[in-house]
């Protein structure tokens, strides 16, 4: 009962400001969301690359170490063991990173946040709909907003190239972004807003 009498008190310069306040948190996420994205991305396409350069080196090393057996001479015996050493750092930075580890904690902080993403756009929708609940708002942002703590608490750290990417993605490329026409191509008949029903 008390509730309902303080969200009559409220003004309509408060729930303004709430949704100002939750649309900035919303974009926020946005950005998040796709940053880590992008860091999976490049963290698994580095790793790409390093297993398939580990693949050559390793190729080169045996074709240098077997050309010396077979009487190649020295020139053999020395580009293999340049090549063998290559591999041998490259091996010991794998051993310290595990890359696709790494990129599968940043795929899973970029799962959770695009549930709390929804959440946010839900609770602008709902809002709104309906700007009589400021009180249950507040409380649904302060959910999210200790959910976000929690989960950057545990997420690893992004870098300024995939927040890059991700600005250009967001910006660029427009993902996340849909015109009626795309979205009525994946709604029923009834469901679609274009002119075409």
């Amino acid at each position: 009962m008390e509730l309902n009498s303080q969200n009559k008190a409220r003004t309509p310069d408060q729930l303004t400001t709430l949704e100002g306040q939750i649309r900035e948190c919303f974009g926020r996420v946005v950005y998040s969301h796709k940053t880590h994205e992008k860091c999976a991305d490049l963290l698994l396409s580095r790793l790409g690359k390093i297993k398939l350069s580990q693949l050559i080196l390793s190729a080169l090393a045996t074709g240098g170490f077997i050309s010396t057996l077979l009487g190649s001479g020295n020139w053999a015996a020395i580009v293999g063991t340049l090549v063998s050493t290559t591999l041998l750092v490259l091996n010991s930075y794998t051993k310290d990173f595990d890359l696709g580890e790494l990129a599968q904690k940043h795929r899973q902080a970029a799962a959770d946040l695009w549930l709390i993403r929804e959440r946010y756009l839900s609770l602008l929708t709902d809002i709104r709909m309906d700007g009589n609940k400021i009180d249950s708002y507040l409380e649904r942002r302060d959910d999210l907003l200790n959910e976000l703590h929690s989960l950057y608490s545990g997420a690893p750290s992004t870098n300024y190239e995939a927040y890059k990417k991700a600005q250009e993605a967001l910006q660029k490329l427009e993902d996340l972004t849909f015109s009626d026409d795309e979205v009525d191509a994946f709604l029923p008949r009834e469901l679609k807003r274009g002119e075409d029903k």
